[in-house]
């Protein structure tokens, strides 16, 4: 009997090895699989708003297209004409993506 029971936790201390290996899996499936990717899409997202210029085409985080008019580094703010003569002003953190390419990959499509 006593051998029974000592096979019995032998087998649930290998159990829970097993679980850790799992979980460790999981964990290493899901890294590389959604956190890598998204880190590295926000790395590009900086580099652009990093490299913003008057005059590019961009589209803020609302999905409004406009032109860079003024890009003021102190208040780190943008002002984006949207229209003839409407000017808003945008937080840089706000601009995501360059509408001049945008544009013509959709034309593509």
């Amino acid at each position: 009997m006593n051998e029974m029971l000592l096979a019995a936790q032998a087998a649930q201390g290998g159990g829970q090895i097993g679980f850790l290996i799992m979980m460790i899996a999981i964990f290493a499936i899901m890294w590389f699989f959604m956190i890598r990717p998204q880190q590295k899409k926000q790395k590009e997202i900086r580099a652009f708003q990093n490299a913003l210029q008057e005059g590019s085409k961009v589209i803020t985080g609302g999905g409004i297209y406009g032109t860079i008019k003024r890009i003021d580094l102190t208040a780190n703010l943008v002002d984006v004409e949207i229209a003839r003569g409407v000017i808003i002003s945008v937080d840089k953190s706000y601009v995501f993506a360059d509408a001049s390419s945008s544009q013509a990959s959709g034309a593509k499509a």
